[in-house]
């Protein structure tokens, strides 16, 4: 019998994998990772003022590294590979000229951020989002409906980041004829596909953060978007009218990308997705399950029939046909989550990084040594300190909402508060209190869909910190009181876009056969303890009220 491979290719925030699996067994058999060199190197960011954006060659660069890595890691892989599949953070637009070229790929705006793709936790468009939403509360149509509803569109959305890129950038404005999301551009140019009106775009992408539903024929009319701001005029015309599910092939690698990627030039290439999407096809989701993605930040995803036709208020969206082809998608996430711990630790390491790194009372080998050492062993040990502190003096209280909040309720003007604090609060206290407010963020994301009538009987974790922080997800479980189950592979978001490839050449007849055989097994399972979680509800009413402080720092 002859091999099947596919590639699942996941652009995160710091970097890429590419993940080699044979699509017959399930077997993942090679993994490849490479950080955006440009990025490591902190450029075209600026976080004090939330602009966080990726160069196109960052993008273009790493993957010819990371499918030549995999390839090299499995002699004789190239000619056993059908087809491979991208997803990318997202919302993450560019603005292309009308060859369907990024404008930073032209020398004038090379070193230009805003022709760049702008990052999901880009916050830059903050002011236009909130225009956005109020203009579409006054329209005929709230085309908001899908993607947050009444008021709830997110900063991180496509609309907001195209706007705000248009009205603070002359130069931008003048040369770009669309904006093409990361997942959707990477795809079409390894086809050599790539002109705006031609270009196959998914319907992940479109039904959550761009405005397309079958309930209004598609995208908004024009005349929507001229009406909300003059610099959007004519853009929405510039995307094809049909969106396409992420089981299917959009066409094979053109001469030029499969001499560079030294892959068969019949490879076939599937429609783009949505990271997170993507990992919650990779985790197995299905009807009644949540998949909980737990990174930097979160996601949750969630499918349901579509005779459920519920409309949930509050979360980042729902879209028919979106996650899984013939079901209903939905996904809401936090902002922040081991993004939170992170920043926690900078604050820690300062004295590390600015008065041991500059003392001349040690010998430079053993002042590195001793950094690394402090660096890569304050979570762990943060953690075991922090295990063992009696409920009885847990008397902080924090927000997880150090990024804005996502869901419930989109508001990016909410700040992270730890409240509580005495001369006595430690450092393990602290990040005690830290962990339980991101668990109080799932909580609250949970709690939204069970109030409007979502089932949800099993929580399946994935990501990084399910893998290596048992303690966050202890106490995750037992805010929640539910079991979590936790998938093998940290690499979900990859596997799901391979997933979709295997679906896409044919090798399966859909996403859920193809789940069955591909799909990791469960290794490890977070039972609550009842007294915990007992003690955690009464917590959590306070972590409720919190968003009061709101008001106090305005």
């Amino acid at each position: 019998m002859n091999e099947n491979y596919v590639i699942g290719v996941d652009y995160g925030t710091d970097s890429v994998r590419a993940l080699l699996v044979d699509a017959d067994s399930g077997k993942e058999l090679a993994l490849g990772v490479k950080e955006y060199p440009r990025w490591k190197q902190n450029l075209y960011c600026d976080p004090i003022h939330f602009q966080f954006r990726h160069h196109p060659l960052d993008y273009i660069e790493t993957l010819e590294y990371i499918i030549e890595d995999v390839l090299t890691q499995v002699p004789g892989a190239k000619n056993k590979v059908r087809a491979l599949a991208i997803d990318v953070t997202c919302s993450t637009p560019i603005a292309v000229d009308k060859k369907g070229i990024p404008l930073a790929l032209h020398t004038e705006f090379a070193e230009n951020p805003n022709a760049m793709f702008v990052l999901w936790k880009d916050h830059t468009g903050v002011e236009d989002c909130n225009h956005i939403n109020s203009f579409s509360q006054k329209w005929a149509i709230d085309y908001t409906k899908y993607s947050g509803g009444g008021g709830n569109y997110s900063a991180e959305h496509f609309w907001t980041k195209v706007l705000h890129v248009l009205r603070v950038d002359e130069k931008v404005r003048e040369a770009a004829h669309s904006f093409v999301e990361a997942c959707d551009w990477l795809p079409a140019m390894l086809t050599g596909k790539i002109i705006p009106e031609e270009l196959k775009r998914n319907m992940c992408t479109a039904g959550f953060k761009v405005f397309w539903n079958k309930e209004w024929g598609g995208y908004p009319p024009n005349d929507f978007f001229k009406a909300l701001d003059p610099v959007l005029d004519g853009i929405v015309d510039t995307f094809s009218k049909e969106v396409y599910t992420c089981d299917q092939p959009i066409g094979t690698l053109d001469c030029e990308w499969a001499n560079r990627l030294g892959l068969n030039k019949d490879t076939i290439v599937a429609v783009g997705n949505v990271d997170a999407h993507s990992g919650g096809i990779g985790a197995g989701v299905r009807n009644k399950a949540v998949v909980q993605i737990i990174g930097t930040s979160t996601c949750n995803i969630l499918v349901g029939p579509k005779n459920n036709n519920r409309l949930i208020p509050g979360i980042s969206g729902q879209a028919d046909d979106s996650v899984i082809p013939g079901m209903i998608g939905y996904e809401a996430g936090q902002a922040a989550y081991g993004d939170l711990y992170a920043w926690f630790k900078r604050i820690l390491m300062w004295p590390t990084n600015n008065i041991l790194a500059n003392s001349t009372k040690i010998d430079e080998k053993t002042k590195k040594e001793l950094i690394d050492e402090i660096y890569s062993e304050m979570i762990p040990n943060l953690a075991r300190q922090a295990k063992v502190i009696p409920a009885e003096d847990s008397y902080i209280i924090a927000t997880d909402w150090i990024n804005g909040r996502r869901t419930p309720d989109v508001d990016y003007d909410l700040k992270c508060s730890i409240a509580g604090l005495t001369l006595s609060s430690t450092a393990p206290l602290i990040y005690k209190a830290l962990v339980e407010s991101t668990a109080f963020g799932a909580r609250a994301i949970i709690e939204q869909f069970i109030n409007n009538g979502i089932e949800i009987e099993e929580i399946i974790g994935v990501g990084g910190i399910t893998q290596k922080s048992p303690y966050v997800m202890q106490v995750l479980s037992d805010v929640l009181g539910k079991t979590i189950k936790v998938i093998e592979t940290r690499e979900a978001c990859a596997l799901g876009v391979a997933i979709c490839a295997a679906v896409a050449a044919g090798i399966y007849p859909n996403i859920q056969e193809a789940q069955d055989v591909i799909c990791m097994k469960v290794t490890k399972c977070y039972t609550p303890n009842e007294s915990s979680h007992q003690y955690y509800s009464q917590q959590y009413k306070k972590y409720n009220e919190m968003e009061k402080i709101k008001q106090l720092i305005e």
